[in-house]
Order: C-alpha cells, then sequence, then structure tokens
C-alpha cells in the first residue's frame, strides 16, 4: 500500500498573511495528510474573514494519514500567547512563533512527520523578544542538533544555493573558509543524488568578488580558498565548476547545464532567482535529518485584502515537500 505522507505547517507571525495562506491551500486536495501547527481560533477566524469556513480535526500521531480534502485540515494545536491585530506585530506573539517551530521540528525528528512546511515570520519582533533567531534555517539547525545546514531557492528547474546566508556583508569574506565550500558542496551534491535523483550533478560555483577577483587584483578569496576547496573534491560523483564571476554566471549558457548553482552570500544568488519567479519559489533546507521547505517571501503585514495574497510559493514548497516525501 502507498504510504500517505504526513506534513507539518507553521503559518509563522499570526500578524501576517500565513493564517491566510493556510487557508486558501486548504481548498486543494492534496496527496497527503495536512497538519498545521497552529492556534485552531486563530486559523478558523482568519480564514472566515477571507470566506473560507474550515473543518478543523486534532491531529492524532497514532492514527493512520488521510489524504486532505478541501477546507479539511489536521490541526497540532498550540495556543496564541496574545490577542492579534491583523497587520500589527505584538512581542508578546514571539514565543508562540518560536513553539510551533519547537513542536513541528521535533514531531519531524520523532519521524512523526515526512515534512516540514514553514511560513513567514519576523525575524527582528523575534529577536525583540529576547530569542536568539537569525532565521529558519539557523534555527532549525540548532533545534535538531545538525553540524552544517544549507540553504537553497528553487524555482523550476533553478536551483541557487549559499555557502552564507543571514550575516552583514562585512562579515562574508571571514566566514568564506576552505572547510565552509567543501561542507557545503558536500551537502549540495549529496542531496542532488539522494533527494532529487540526479546521478551526476553539475554544480556551477560563484566567484565572492567582482570578475571572481581578477586573478587577485580585486579579491585573493577564489585563489586561496574556493578553487583550491573545490580541486580537492575531485572524488564526488559530481562536476563542480568553477568558481565564476557571478555576472557572468547568471546566464543560459551556464544555467541550462547546472543542476545547482552555489552562490557565496545571500544577495549575490537570490536576487535573480527571485526575479524570475518571485512568488512560486521555494525555499528548501539541506543538511537536516528531515525535510524542510518554506515560502519565498515575508510576512506581507500590509496586504489586508484576499485578492492581494498570493498563496502561489506556500502551495509550491508544500508540493515539493510531499514530493521529496515519496523519494524517502
Amino acid at each position: 500500500m502507498k504510504k500517505i505522507p504526513r506534513i507539518v505547517i507553521t503559518p509563522g507571525e499570526p500578524a501576517g498573511i500565513g493564517p491566510e495562506l493556510v487557508a486558501l491551500i486548504s481548498q486543494y486536495n492534496w496527496e497527503a495528510e495536512l497538519v498545521i501547527c497552529c492556534d485552531p481560533e486563530l486559523l478558523k477566524n482568519r480564514a472566515e474573514n477571507i470566506g473560507i469556513k474550515l473543518k478543523l480535526y486534532y491531529f492524532n500521531k497514532n492514527s493512520p494519514p488521510q489524504y486532505t480534502q478541501p477546507k479539511k485540515l489536521a490541526i497540532l494545536p498550540v495556543k496564541i500567547a496574545h490577542t492579534v491585530t491583523r497587520g500589527l506585530l505584538n512581542i508578546k506573539n514571539s514565543s508562540y512563533v518560536i513553539e510551533t517551530l519547537i513542536q513541528a521540528c521535533q514531531g519531524c525528528i520523532k519521524n512523526e512527520f515526512s515534512a516540514l512546511v514553514t511560513g513567514p515570520v519576523n525575524k527582528k519582533i523575534i529577536q525583540d523578544s529576547g530569542i536568539s533567531f537569525i532565521g529558519h534555517t539557523e534555527f532549525l539547525t540548532k533545534i535538531a542538533k545538525c553540524q552544517h545546514s544549507v540553504m537553497m531557492l528553487i524555482c523550476d528547474s533553478l536551483r541557487i544555493a549559499l555557502a552564507t546566508t543571514h550575516i552583514p556583508i562585512k562579515l562574508v569574506s571571514n566566514t568564506i573558509t576552505y572547510s565552509l565550500i567543501q561542507r557545503t558542496l558536500i551537502t549540495i551534491c549529496k542531496t542532488l543524488i539522494n533527494q532529487f535523483r540526479i546521478s551526476y550533478p553539475c554544480i556551477y560555483v560563484c566567484g565572492l568578488n567582482p570578475h571572481a577577483g581578477e586573478n587577485g587584483y580585486i579579491g585573493t578569496e577564489e585563489i586561496k580558498i574556493i578553487k583550491p576547496a573545490i580541486q580537492s573534491l575531485k572524488t564526488l560523483p559530481c562536476n563542480i565548476i568553477g568558481p565564476i564571476s557571478a555576472d557572468s554566471l547568471f546566464q543560459n549558457k551556464y544555467l541550462k547545464n547546472a543542476d545547482t548553482i552555489l552562490a557565496m552570500y545571500h544577495d549575490q544568488g537570490l536576487p535573480i532567482l527571485k526575479y524570475l519567479g518571485f512568488g512560486k519559489s521555494v525555499n528548501f533546507t539541506l543538511g537536516l535529518p528531515f525535510i524542510r521547505t518554506s515560502v519565498d517571501h515575508g510576512t506581507a503585514l500590509d496586504l489586508l485584502k484576499p485578492y492581494e495574497i498570493n498563496h502561489g510559493s506556500l502551495y509550491e514548497a508544500i508540493k515539493l515537500a510531499i514530493n521529496l516525501s515519496k523519494v524517502k
């Protein structure tokens, strides 16, 4: 009998569009059971505000998973800390956001869920509450007690991975080390082979500096760090090419052959992908002991009307999580 994946979803910041996104994707038939980790009353009320009447039932880890039918969702309940006003952040609800992530993550670690899909959060309001939170990727890596993870954004056939994630640009150069590039490329290679079923993947690597350092004239990281790290991985079952100047790499003659591009920092690679597919691209975390996908956008506190809300990225994130769950 075909196993039905069980996907846990955290809507994210309660004052943002997360609850509405969940309500909107509930209107589809899914080849999985979707379990929403949130306050059930909050979700029901926000769904009703956009004209969707949800039927909720409590998640039971001991019952067999069932396909999600339109407007019917399983709930892993977490009570909201303070009354939510749509569009207005409240520092008192930061603990609620974190608790949903912890419960969902722990459920994945215990194999109660096949995958985790996360909605958008506001990093600053969580930090302001005194909770250390750089981003989902870093937080989940810590909770799962992983030594290394990689952030990747996916849109159609384009995959862009990042060597560094949410750090100031002035810290990027010192963070790019020989071992970091090695570990990141190994993780990418293993993921492309094992989860995406690409037999001999091709990975293109961006340089850090303009023109990939111009043979050391504009910077030496390419010569001293990136290129030696690539050359040390010749025995990996993949083709790693680079470093190549980022302003040259993002053109069709390279992209058509690339299974993944490794960018050195957040805003080197992601503007290209978001330009091509904002609202339909997916964030995927490599290296965790479970599948985690996410939306490609923020909380959109200013979007209050149903027709303004685009649920395409959450739809694609769930779809990818289901497809990857079938490969496990």
